[in-house]
């Protein structure tokens, strides 16, 4: 597929869910997006189904869209510096503690118990799939997404820890859950046989600790440079230049480096929105700036649920994996739950959280685009299509179900604020 081809229909399909969910729907834009694209996924597999050559041309079409570069190379480094902007920096370094413990933990121990589940389950169902492979599942499923509950968050007027503390946990769970992946899709390699990292408890370790510190290192010397440069200018066209640039550098430097270009961008996007607010004199307009970024991060995403929802259109599904989706979507939720409740209490003992923060944390943990995204990396296999028939489910049901009453849950919390 020719760039061009690909970014017609991308516009073009795009344009018409949010046209369609605009004047009908009604929904918030990530999931009325998403509700549109299944109806039209539907209607495109049966026409599949059915022989019809339009349908056919365009199912090739979207085989051609190398999802993983785009999201990884084009589009996830800018989500995540543009959420990090957003994040108010003084109210997460007062929750610093409680973000990294949450980040840390709760998706490691996410990481452990799905593989360990997804391990057994697929055992009993008869598919003989590797621990290391179900640790990666494990991997791509636990970072959540919730770009749509910011928003319901905002509205709702929750505390301001709340917001906090949901924004850091995702963004800095995405970058963790991103190099978990990474790591254990090297040993799943090294272990078939190929080149990959050091399978030893140290090489492990070595490669970890070389993406997540590579990562914030770099995001943190381009944040710095890019905030010097802010600095020393007054216009808002090169201000803008300059954070794109640093954004783009933290991905393409990220790739030479062997570092975490996730985590490079949430430092960047950290440091600049720190300092900016500490010295408004840097940038000549706050609120154009701002504004900027909220609409980058807005497309963005409308854009990545419009190509999810092309994307199940090749997928391979089959009746097993299908069920095995539906099965894991309860099982996910309880993991989850499981992997809040325990730094909660470890933290409960000094840290005190505002009522709904549990609540919100869990049901408002939505798994989006980088979960399908890191699917469509999985080494080929037969497990490959396993998890992506699996993972679409579960984001399916995460963004339409969980999306749609997280609202009212956070009106509640809202109100007793």
């Amino acid at each position: 597929m020719q760039i061009l081809d690909l970014a017609t229909l991308l516009v073009c399909v795009t344009a018409a869910l949010a046209f369609v969910n605009a004047r009908y729907l009604k929904l918030p834009s990530s999931i009325g997006v998403t509700v549109g694209g299944l109806i039209v996924s539907l209607a495109l597999l049966i026409l599949v189904g059915l022989g019809v050559p339009v349908a056919l041309d365009a199912v090739n079409l979207v085989r051609g869209v190398e999802f993983d570069d785009f999201v990884f190379q084009g589009v996830l480094s800018f989500l995540l510096f543009a959420g990090a902007l957003g994040v108010n920096s003084h109210a997460l370094w007062a929750l610093r503690t409680p973000v990294l413990v949450f980040a840390l933990v709760s998706t490691a121990l996410s990481i452990g118990l799905v593989g360990l589940v997804t391990f057994g389950l697929l055992s009993a169902f008869g598919l003989e799939i590797s621990l290391v492979y179900c640790l990666l599942f494990g991997a791509l499923i636990s970072p959540t997404d919730p770009v749509a509950v910011l928003g319901m968050l905002k509205q709702a007027k929750v505390p301001r820890r709340i917001e906090t503390l949901v924004a850091g946990e995702s963004l800095f769970n995405d970058g963790v859950g991103v190099v978990a992946f990474a790591v254990l899709a090297g040993v799943a390699v090294a272990g078939g046989g190929e080149h990959g990292p050091n399978l030893s408890a140290i090489g492990v370790t070595t490669f970890f600790a070389q993406e997540a510190l590579g990562g914030l290192v770099l995001g943190g010397a381009l944040g710095w440079l890019g905030y010097l440069t802010l600095r020393a200018v007054s216009d808002f066209v090169v201000e803008v230049l300059v954070t794109l640039g640093v954004v783009l550098a933290c991905t393409a430097l990220a790739a030479h480096l062997h570092v975490s270009a996730p985590l490079a961008a949430v430092a960047a996007g950290l440091l600049i929105g720190s300092l900016t607010d500490r010295a408004p004199a840097a940038l000549s307009s706050r609120e154009k700036f701002d504004s900027f970024w909220h609409l980058t991060d807005e497309l963005l995403n409308i854009f990545l649920f419009a190509l999810l929802a092309l994307e199940v259109v090749v997928v391979r599904f089959s009746g097993v994996s299908l069920l095995l989706g539906v099965i894991a979507v309860p099982l996910v939720l309880l993991i989850r739950a499981a992997s809040v409740q325990l730094p909660y209490l470890l933290l409960g003992r000094r840290h005190e959280f505002s009522p709904f923060t549990r609540r919100l944390m869990i049901w408002g943990g939505l798994r989006g685009a980088i979960s399908v995204a890191l699917a469509f990396t999985v080494p080929a296999g037969p497990q490959r299509d396993v998890f992506l028939v699996m993972t679409y489910v579960i984001v399916v049901f995460s963004i339409i179900v969980q999306g749609l009453s997280v609202s009212r849950l956070a009106a509640r919390a809202g109100s007793v604020s």
